[in-house]
């Protein structure tokens, strides 16, 4: 009789130990964004009070707009993780299986070799805004509110170095049923 302690660890199902660290950065990022939502709600919620009250705040429109921005960069490294950005498997997965996985690896190394690329210019970038600030809140610097782009394509990187991994991992599906798409194997 099985017991909850004889359980295998988290993502043991899965893969083992990057299965694992897929789904601790995984909820490490989902803290980040819940975060992110967290405060743009708040900052939302102030803006309309103050507003609604005759003070609107003159900095709220701008900080919402980078926080919109920083949301949007940290959930694209959440999806990710997730495998949940849109794609069009359909035609892969009528592939023979190693033709499918030649198209799959290939499409991950050019979604790195973009996401490296956006990150080295985003941090080629910044020396040019070293003196800007905010418009309407001065003692922040650009550079800060730039750096979401290196730090979410750095991020992004990571989470698609951990597929490219699991894409060179994989083996045939089995024979008698074909197995999965490639693509649903490795969400």
């Amino acid at each position: 009789m099985a017991n909850a302690n004889d359980a295998p660890p988290p993502g043991a199902a899965r893969g083992g130990a990057l299965a694992t660290l897929r789904d601790a950065y995984g909820r490490l990022l989902e803290g980040v964004v819940t975060i992110l939502m967290v405060v743009l709600f708040l900052e939302v919620t102030a803006g309309v009070v103050f507003r609604f009250a005759g003070h609107s705040l003159i900095w709220y429109d701008e900080v919402a707009s980078i926080l919109l921005a920083w949301l949007t960069f940290y959930d694209s490294a959440l999806a990710s993780v997730k495998r949940a950005h849109i794609g069009c498997p359909e035609i892969v997965d009528l592939m023979p299986w190693r033709a499918r996985r030649l198209a799959n690896i290939v499409a991950q190394v050019v979604v790195i070799a973009f996401f490296v690329t956006l990150g080295y210019v985003g941090v080629m970038i910044m020396p040019a805004l070293a003196g800007d600030t905010l418009v309407t809140l001065s003692w922040v610097p650009m550079n800060f509110v730039q750096s979401v782009i290196p730090v979410s394509s750095a991020l992004i990187v990571v989470a698609e170095t951990m597929t490219l991994v699991e894409l060179l991992r994989s083996g045939p599906p089995p024979a008698a049923s074909g197995g999965p798409p490639l693509a649903d194997a490795l969400h």
